[in-house]
């Protein structure tokens, strides 16, 4: 069904919408999936607060126009599905990749950080990033570290005074 030009405007302003408060993108070639296995792929995506689209490669290079994503523009040839991470800059890659295991007809063709272009092998890295509550997690255990070992440190004074205390005592003891 052709859409008209008030449809593809709607889609150009709600894609580009989107892009502009995303963190990262990934366009991703999904040529031999199923319907069912796309509508899987948009279920895990909502969960994980991940957009994804199907768009026409015109439209999309308009919508990613003037956003952080224009460097994806000249790479978005064929057919492509469109993941945007609006939580966080890894969702979209851990979303992709872990369909991608059990789906071997998506493969990964753009990958966008903030402006930057990077290699689709590169989906890894960007999938591995903690998410912000691991983030925050792991500098709270390094910002704890140092206060932790004071304490041990502190403590460990006493300890060993009470220590030479009772091996006093006791060689006392054994001479009594």
């Amino acid at each position: 069904m052709a859409l008209g030009l008030e449809d593809k405007k709607a889609i150009v302003a709600e894609v580009a919408q989107v892009a502009a408060g995303a963190y990262s993108a990934i366009a991703a070639e999904y040529s031999g999936l199923t319907v069912t296995q796309m509508t899987d792929l948009r279920a895990k995506a909502r969960k994980s607060g991940v957009y994804v689209r199907v768009v026409k490669n015109t439209l999309a290079r308009r919508a990613v126009e003037g956003t952080d994503f224009a460097c994806m523009a000249p790479a978005l040839v064929g057919p492509l599905v469109l993941a945007f991470s609006q939580e966080d800059p890894g969702a979209a890659a851990r979303v992709i990749q872990d369909f991608a295991k059990d789906n071997n007809k998506l493969v990964v063709k753009v990958v966008s950080v903030s402006g930057k272009l990077l290699q689709p092998s590169d989906i890894d890295r960007l999938a591995k990033m903690p998410t912000k509550d691991q983030a925050i997690s792991i500098l709270m255990s390094v910002l704890q570290a140092p206060v932790t070992k004071l304490a041990r440190t502190l403590n460990e004074v006493p300890t060993k005074v009470t220590r030479a205390v009772a091996a006093v005592r006791d060689k006392k003891q054994q001479a009594a």
